[in-house]
């Protein structure tokens, strides 16, 4: 059976902590987090075109298509350039589905740039071989628990006034 890039990526992980999983039910359960599939590259550049043009329904805009997005936008840009075009796109695309930044909801950057990171990090150590809807589908699966910031912040830090409105570091664990 051919392994996945994210059976690599955990695998690559469970190395750096001394412990090789060979069995691959285990690796699966420890990494995997149920997401709907990509299967054509289509479908990946259909939805960054929707979101980029503002035409994506609201209702399609779910934490799966936000670190999409960013995947694209990281594998197509440099860092500075990538995290710019997202932090500006969802701004766009939340001005123009009518949701508004207010103290408690719209854009947030603690939480923007803490996904940034998630899938730049995830890119750093996938297998150079994987297609790009191998990578996106291996980073959905393998870091798309949409509460993964929970590991990192507390609840009252992250969805504090000043994380919405810039870069905080977590006060649970670092971020490394």
């Amino acid at each position: 059976m051919k392994l996945t890039v994210s059976h690599l990526h955990c695998e690559m992980a469970d190395r750096k902590r001394g412990a090789i999983m060979t069995n691959e039910v285990l690796a699966i359960e420890k990494c995997k987090t149920v997401v709907e599939r990509y299967y054509t590259f289509g479908e990946i550049e259909n939805l960054v075109r929707a979101f980029d043009d503002c035409t994506l329904p609201k209702p399609e805009w779910t934490h799966q298509s936000h670190l999409t997005v960013a995947m694209w936008y990281l594998v197509h840009y440099s860092g500075r350039e990538a995290t710019a075009r997202i932090r500006n796109g969802i701004k766009r695309f939340n001005a123009a589905k009518g949701v508004k930044t207010t103290l408690t909801g719209g854009y947030h950057e603690t939480m923007t740039m803490f996904w940034i990171c998630t899938v730049s990090r995830y890119l750093l150590f996938a297998d150079e071989d994987c297609s790009f809807i191998e990578l996106v589908n291996g980073m959905l699966e393998s870091c798309g628990d949409k509460n993964l910031p929970f590991k990192y912040y507390s609840r009252d830090l992250l969805m504090s006034v000043r994380a919405r409105a810039s870069w905080v570091e977590p006060d649970l664990r670092p971020f490394v």
